[in-house]
């Protein structure tokens, strides 16, 4: 596939079928991300790549925990967010609210669906030593853009899943990945349900001239 066609092409998916990765196309995927540039070649990532029972597993603690604390998934901004930002996330519930499953919400689609990887048969727990500044995350965010480029690539579908860090600790110890490390977003990796209704919303990008300044 061509690289242009490849990035104006990808979006998130949030419905996969069960049939499970193969090891090898798991390994090429983790190849080609791990392929993305870092500041002074830190690499500061760390991934752990969950399937099958263990990833089962996963997913019903997760969704259990966000049940007990009342967790929902939201922007993570310190304030409220200006209306053109508002905006932007008023234009996708309206793209994806007329494909959710029957008698399902939004928040309740997107909170569980979160926590369950969207029913994916792979997770990919991406973490890095807290000895690290959050100037690292940047690092973690050019790494996630390969891994999810790369997965399309390969014919997965995939999905950045941020409302897992709220559960930092309980994934920490039920993958034994050590206390010294931050969770710092997952990704939900498999093959795309192309009959879900949910998997054809296409959110829009906004146009250059609202995100770009030029100076000459």
């Amino acid at each position: 596939m061509d690289f242009m066609e490849l990035i104006r092409e990808r979006r998130s998916t949030r419905a996969f079928l069960e049939k499970p990765v193969a090891q090898e196309v798991l390994e090429s995927l983790l190849h080609l991300a791990t392929e993305a540039p870092s500041a002074i070649n830190l690499q500061p990532w760390e991934l752990t790549v969950v399937s099958g029972e263990e990833k089962k597993r996963l997913s019903r603690l997760l969704v259990k925990r966000m049940k007990e604390r009342n967790i929902s998934c939201g922007p993570g901004a310190k304030k409220r967010l200006p209306e053109v930002f508002l905006e932007r996330q008023r234009e996708l519930l309206k793209t994806i609210e007329p494909r959710l499953p029957e008698h399902g919400t939004f928040q309740d689609f997107i909170n569980e669906g979160s926590c369950n990887f969207y029913g994916a048969p792979t997770a990919i727990i991406i973490s890095m030593d807290q000895a690290f500044s959050s100037a690292r995350l940047t690092d973690i965010g050019v790494l996630v853009g390969y891994l999810v480029l790369a997965a399309h690539g390969l014919g997965l579908g995939s999905c950045p899943i941020g409302l897992i860090t709220a559960f930092d600790t309980d994934i920490k110890e039920e993958l034994s990945i050590p206390a010294d490390k931050q969770v710092v977003i997952g990704v939900a990796v498999g093959y795309g349900d192309t009959a879900a209704p949910i998997n054809g919303a296409r959110s829009e990008r906004a146009s250059l001239q609202n995100v770009v300044k030029w100076r000459h």
